[in-house]
């Protein structure tokens, strides 16, 4: 998809449209999650600190993401993806391999640009927005060509063509070569594909070891046997928090501990899943990481346990200085519970916070803060206006744009923050038309996850 979660914003928001969108975390470590195209005419590109972004391009809008609602839409494109093969491969929300022969859809170069061409206007029609669609004998290749048709486009590259295709090219656009990889090969003189196959795999091999340099050797040589693997086993469910000021108060290191585990257990049921190690994540002031875990004796989902280990692990890390992040993770996984082997955890409670509270909300208990928190994007109701969203807020007041998915430009008017008028609301849908209904319209989209 292109630039996923800001042309989401952009589609969901008309006075956005056309204009600089960046989708991230707002406070002073905030990081981009996306930035729309016109985003990225001022140098502002993914996992870019907020602080830089804002920089280059101080009249952008910048949003909290709706993960949401991302997840909805993405969910909406992969049963797209399923229709045209059994074997579908998500990377991430907004990207996948499918095996077109698999499915039947594709046997050859008319096919298969039938089959991408089909799926570009399906995407449009059924979420509204653009994906961009790579077609090619291996992953690698496809991954490649989805890359040069972005946005909104669609590459084939023939059989026969691939070394030719791939030799001009930089190494940093094989897979797993990243910026420390590819400064080895630049100091050896090596920087792009062709020179990459001429040094020869005994070479790569002494530079990067046997695994890495074997595997770069046949890449360049545009070989790939990776086939699509329709279900990637999940392997450990986890949630973190980067802090805006450092937390030097141990007690409310405590209860963000007990936060985060809440909400790693709400993740873990919704998956249907229950684990047996506790893995506890702490960088403190001084950028350093700490990670603890502990193994009970069989598999659970029980957030009292959960708490518990956590709470154990924390124990054992010294918080002196400050903490900058935090998260509580559960691996192991298994799709069953043993909940009797932990009778020490039940305490005689009746209730279950995590099935009882909203995602949104803290499990500590107490009084519930004086203001309500609007992050900017969030949608909105009023019981006069209608249906909008938060441009800010501040200072006792928040902004809000009254538009919705199918009207021009909003109004925008300015509330108290506890004004009784106004509420948090649910997004509405892109689009209001099924499959069918509206115009096969062109499609588009980069196979990236958030960064082409």
């Amino acid at each position: 998809m292109d630039a996923f979660f800001a042309s989401v914003e952009q589609a969901s928001k008309p006075s956005l449209r056309g204009k600089a969108v960046v989708v991230g975390g707002l406070g002073p470590r905030g990081v981009v999650a996306t930035a729309s195209y016109e985003a990225r005419v001022f140098g502002v590109h993914s996992a870019m600190p907020m602080s830089q972004a804002r920089r280059l391009a101080p009249n952008a809008a910048y949003l909290v993401p709706r993960f949401a609602l991302y997840r909805s839409i993405s969910e909406q494109v992969m049963e797209l993806l399923r229709a045209l093969s059994p074997l579908v491969e998500p990377l991430s929300l907004d990207e996948a391999f499918v095996d077109l022969e698999a499915g039947g859809t594709a046997w050859d170069e008319r096919s298969a640009r039938l089959a991408g061409a089909r799926l570009r206007a399906d995407i449009r029609e059924v979420t509204g927005l653009t994906g961009s669609v790579g077609l090619a004998a291996s992953k690698m290749l496809a991954k490649i060509a989805s890359e040069q048709a972005k946005p909104d486009g669609l590459v084939l590259i023939e059989p026969g063509t691939e070394r030719a295709l791939l030799g001009p090219l930089s190494v940093r656009t094989l897979p797993g070569v990243g910026p420390a990889t590819g400064d080895h090969l630049r100091r050896a003189g090596i920087h792009t594909v062709d020179e990459l196959a001429e040094a020869g795999e005994d070479e790569l091999v002494r530079l990067l070891g046997k695994a890495h340099g074997h595997a770069l050797f046949a890449m360049a040589l545009a070989r790939d046997e990776r086939p699509v693997v329709a279900e990637r086993e999940t392997k450990s469910v986890s949630v973190e928090d980067t802090y805006d000021v450092d937390i030097h108060d141990r007690v409310r290191v405590g209860t963000e501990v007990q936060r985060l585990a809440d909400r790693c257990v709400r993740r873990l049921r919704g998956a249907g899943l229950s684990g047996r190690t506790i893995v506890l994540k702490v960088r403190r002031y001084d950028f350093s990481t700490l990670t603890r875990s502990e193994t009970l004796r069989g598999p659970t989902d029980d957030p009292a346990v959960v708490r518990e280990a956590a709470a154990r692990l924390l124990d054992s890390v010294d918080t002196t200085g400050g903490v900058r992040l935090l998260g509580v993770g559960v691996s192991g996984l298994a799709d069953y519970t043993q909940e009797d082997l932990f009778a020490q955890a039940a305490g005689g409670r009746e209730e279950d916070p995590v099935r009882e509270e909203p995602e949104a909300a803290p499990a500590a208990e107490g009084p519930a803060p004086a203001e309500r928190r609007w992050p900017a994007g969030h949608d909105v109701r009023h019981a006069v206006h209608g249906h909008g969203w938060v441009q800010g807020s501040g200072l006792g007041r928040v902004t809000v744009r009254f538009e919705t998915p199918d009207s021009g430009p909003g109004r925008v008017k300015t509330f108290r923050v506890d004004d009784p008028a106004l509420e948090p609301a649910e997004p509405l849908p892109l689009v209001s038309r099924g499959p069918g209904e509206g115009e096969g319209a062109k499609a588009g989209g980069e196979a990236g996850p958030e960064s082409g």
